[in-house]
């Protein structure tokens, strides 16, 4: 499996280009190899966790993270557009705060890799769109915590004029100043 590593601004979230082979036929690429993927971004890791997510436009879902079992997700999207999003909630990382954002599409066939310590949400651009995740942790509802989606503080640019639609957890997320935030062992 090739698969091309790119950094994002912020240094430890990477965007992954797999190699698609196609024709008239259609295509064909590996999703995920966990060999590929440890050769070519140094990061081994276990996944225990497959989550399939179905939205249509202007839904915005998150910034979710757990502060205890924190979750390291592979995403990418098998149906439509987003614009993904991971912020740095690491209290001893320099980039803390900070965020990063990509368009992730079923076209461009990218993936995102948010390790622990990072806040994660995306926006829909297209009518419709499915993302699927895998996690390093089980998901532990009691741990989860919701990072304001619209915090100035942060100021993410989410290519959105309208208000988004928000789940009640997502409507009432915490600004970064209030926020629980990941500190070492």
């Amino acid at each position: 499996m090739k698969l091309k590593v790119t950094q994002t601004a912020l240094a430890d979230v990477l965007l992954l280009e797999p190699k698609v082979f196609g024709d008239e036929r259609g295509f064909f690429y590996e999703s995920f190899n966990a060999q590929a993927f440890e050769a070519a971004t140094g990061l081994n890791r276990v996944f225990v966790q497959d989550n399939h997510s179905g939205s249509v436009r202007n839904v915005l879902r998150g910034l979710h993270y757990q502060i205890q079992y924190p979750q390291g997700k592979l995403v990418r999207v098998v149906a439509g557009e987003v614009f993904d999003v991971a912020v740095d909630l690491r209290g001893h990382s320099p980039t803390f705060g900070q965020w990063t954002g990509v368009t992730l599409s079923a076209q461009n066939r990218r993936q995102l890799w948010i390790p622990e310590g990072f806040a994660h949400g995306f926006l829909v651009l297209s009518e419709h769109a499915e993302l699927l995740y895998k996690t390093t942790e089980f998901w532990h509802p009691e741990f989860e915590r919701c990072l304001l989606w619209n915090d100035v503080e942060v100021g993410i640019q989410w290519p959105i004029r309208e208000v988004p639609t928000l789940s009640p957890k997502d409507r009432v997320g915490q600004p970064l100043r209030k926020a629980e935030a990941f500190m070492l062992p």
